[in-house]
This record gives C-alpha cells, structure tokens and sequence, in this order.
C-alpha cells in the first residue's frame, strides 16, 4: 500500500494548529524536528499532567486529505495543518492501517504507527460541530475515530510534499488500531 505527502506542518509552540512548512524533519526516537510535541516523554500537555514519564507514542501525528473533503460537504472547511497535523497524506488508508505498520517517507525516514488520534473537544472550538464529523458510532455502538493517526520516528529523514508514504505492515495478525 502506498500514497503520498501532500502536505507538511509543525509548531514550535502549544496552539491547535500547525503551520505547513516546505519540508520537516523527523529525528528517531524524538519526532518532528522544533515540534512543541517532540520529545522521548509525553508532551500533550493532558497526557503530561496524568504522568510525564510515560514514553511518547505520538511523536508524529498523520491525517489522510481525503478526510478534509469529507467534511467539506457537510460544509465545514478544514486545510492540511489545522487539526495539528504534522504529515498530511493521499491514497493511502491510515485508519485501517495495523498497529506496528512501519511507514516509510521519503528517502530516508521511517515512523511507526502506534494507533490512532483521540480528537478531543478542541475540535469543536476550532469549528463547532466538527467533532461529530469526525468521531461517530458503528450500528453497534463502538466508537469511531477518524482524525488521524499517531506514530514514532524510527530512522531520522527530512520530508516533503509530494513524497512517496510505502506502508510495510509488521508480521502475523493485523492488529486493529487503538486510541494512544
């Protein structure tokens, strides 16, 4: 399986968005490069509050585009960062993707996918009703979450829109993604 980048982003502050850059730099075992979420501990400020010594499984954060035109016909207007985003991607199912798929970017860089994003209320702070489009239910109940997914960097590499993202699943069962 495989898509691309079609856009790049990170903050070096706290704030929901994230600016779109010419290119990022993912570090191994850190994340993305002067990102206020790069670190080897938790640095989501709820996650650092309950413990800070818990290893960081959301080094980089992964949104698929085709999500943002999703939610364009239910009429709200979401760009390739706004969500926090650090790698925007194309043609390539994040979400059914199993937990431990190395990703390959670009050249170089290689990142883990640890599971998936928890949107929280922010979402709807940015947009109101926006969470709804992007957290619902199956007919079961189960809880369905569509706003990204998480990763760890595991080879260091430079990034770029327009790069190749080649998914290499891990060995035996798919492992269905859980919220990180």
């Amino acid at each position: 399986m495989s898509g691309s980048v079609t856009a790049v982003s990170s903050n070096g502050t706290y704030g929901f968005g994230k600016p779109n850059r010419a290119r990022i730099t993912l570090l191994a075992g850190l994340g993305v490069e002067g990102d206020v979420h790069a670190g080897v501990t938790v640095k989501h400020r709820s996650r650092v509050a309950q413990d800070p010594t818990r290893p960081n499984l959301r080094q980089v954060h992964l949104i698929h585009r085709e999500l943002f035109d999703e939610v364009a016909a239910a009429g709200f207007d979401v760009t390739p960062g706004a969500l926090g985003e650090n790698v925007t991607t194309a043609g390539i199912d994040l979400l059914g993707l199993s937990t431990g798929t190395l990703l390959r970017i670009g050249p170089e860089a290689v990142i883990e996918v640890t599971g998936l994003r928890n949107p929280c209320r922010q979402i709807d702070a940015f947009q109101e009703g926006l969470l709804k489009q992007v957290v619902g239910r199956t007919d079961t109940g189960d809880i369905i979450r569509r706003c990204g997914i998480m990763a760890v960097v595991r080879t260091t590499g430079t990034i770029h829109p327009g790069d190749l993202v080649t998914a290499e699943p891990p060995s035996g069962p798919h492992v269905p993604l859980q919220p990180v």
